[in-house]
């Protein structure tokens, strides 16, 4: 996890996503844990089409692809194909999605109630109509509070919850079985094809693109 603070805000972001910066942002890196990343520096008469505020950018896969290419491949400065991929891969960064955090936080009392009790049991698989019920509201209130408050759905934010925890627990050893038990999953399968839908690559994959002791 790639975390930066801004102000008083942090933002934190699982791979492969990134954390855009706009130009003459005081920031500080907070590395919690053993963190491998790639920075990428864009020239300030480059950012007009880029985000004026700092956030998590939901990038394409190509993003992360073109980046390892790019390391890997000895191009000059001024060779011709190397300007053409950083040009696409600038491009790629200004069409992507800008959101304040990939697992938003809020203020109000009830719904962090909620997103408190499924932090600590992200095996929980109660309905939005149980957990109204834990905090006596409604199931459209609490859908419509998840909006306004997170700028997604409750089922939106626990998927990327459970995305998060299942990122840690991958790097820890864990095998997929009891990765998916843990998670609240029937079977390991389950587990796979959330995993795959959400970031692109099957938990394996992402233990072998993403090693904890990488250098």
């Amino acid at each position: 996890m790639l975390e930066i603070n801004i102000g008083q805000i942090n933002y934190l972001t699982p791979p492969p996503y990134g954390i855009w910066l706009p130009p003459h942002v005081q920031h500080s890196g907070i590395n919690r844990n053993d963190v491998t990343y790639c920075t990428l520096y864009v020239h300030e008469t480059l950012c007009q089409h880029m985000p004026q505020q700092a956030g998590i950018l939901l990038s394409a896969p190509l993003v992360p692809a073109l980046l390892e290419h790019l390391r890997k491949s000895p191009f000059a400065e001024q060779d011709p194909e190397y300007l053409r991929l950083l040009q696409v891969l600038l491009d790629t960064l200004g069409h992507a999605e800008l959101v304040g955090s990939y697992l938003p936080t809020t203020q109000h009392p009830a719904l962090a109630k909620i997103l408190a009790h499924l932090h600590a049991s992200p095996a929980d698989n109660s309905t939005l109509e149980q957990l109204a019920h834990k905090i006596n509201m409604t199931e459209r209130t609490l859908a419509r509070y998840s909006q306004k408050e997170l700028g997604m759905s409750l089922h939106e934010w626990r998927q990327r919850l459970k995305v998060m925890k299942a990122m840690s627990m991958l790097n820890q050893g864990k095998t997929i079985e009891s990765i998916a038990l843990d998670l609240g999953y029937a079977s390991s399968s389950a587990f796979i094809y959330m995993f795959r839908r959400w970031m692109h690559c099957t938990p394996d994959q992402f233990r072998k693109l993403y090693p904890v002791n990488a250098s």
